[in-house]
């Protein structure tokens, strides 16, 4: 069998695995010459754009689960009025869609059993209790997923303001690098010149 190695520099993630960015509170930490800036600029252009994608990917799935969850609510609301009905009870009449444009009108007798759509045209019958169960289950889990998303969505918008903010420092410290290193040039050819510093 093989010994687990304990991981090394793992870095810290938010419940669902996405990392935390990284703060830059001192740029010599990052960049130790001016020659190392455009190499780090790039890689936090790199972790800002992976987080953009994730953000773009969470905010599909957020809208994929409010779209999903009036569904299943709906359904579900059905099922327990479906529940309530007594055996010995005349028929309900009801209209149903059968396509975005398309209704149909049916006769309802009372019932013990539903059958529900589970995706990939595939529909399966369900007591009545069977189907209560499962799709609260579904709009639970739906809920949430979407409050996961919402979540990931709030660490990533901070992550991606984290990782601006680290560059924006890392590139007004080359800045800042790039004037310092032009005065002292100048003070040499200053230097050079009249041969005594400053004038």
């Amino acid at each position: 069998m093989a010994d687990k190695e304990p991981k090394k520099d793992v870095a810290p993630t938010n419940p669902r695995g996405i990392p935390y960015a990284p703060f830059v509170d001192k740029v010599e930490d990052y960049v130790t010459s001016r020659a190392d800036v455009e190499a780090t600029l790039k890689n936090f252009q790199e972790m800002i754009s992976k987080y953009q994608f994730m953000e773009a990917n969470q905010q599909r799935r957020a809208a994929g689960l409010k779209d999903k969850m009036p569904d299943i609510q709906k359904t579900l609301d059905t099922v327990r009025f479906l529940k309530t009905r007594k055996p010995g009870s005349d028929p309900i009449e009801a209209t149903f869609e059968l396509n975005d444009t398309l209704y149909a009108k049916a006769h309802i007798p009372p019932t013990d059993e539903v059958y529900l759509w589970l995706g990939a045209n595939v529909m399966l019958s369900y007591p009545i209790d069977e189907a209560e169960e499962l799709l609260s289950s579904k709009l639970a889990a739906a809920k949430q997923s979407l409050e996961n998303c919402e979540e990931d969505l709030d660490f990533l918008r901070e992550q991606i303001t984290t990782m601006e903010v680290a560059t924006a420092r890392v590139y007004n410290w080359d800045v800042t690098m790039k004037r310092k290193e032009n005065n002292e040039h100048g003070a040499l050819e200053d230097v050079a010149k009249d041969g005594t510093p400053n004038g």
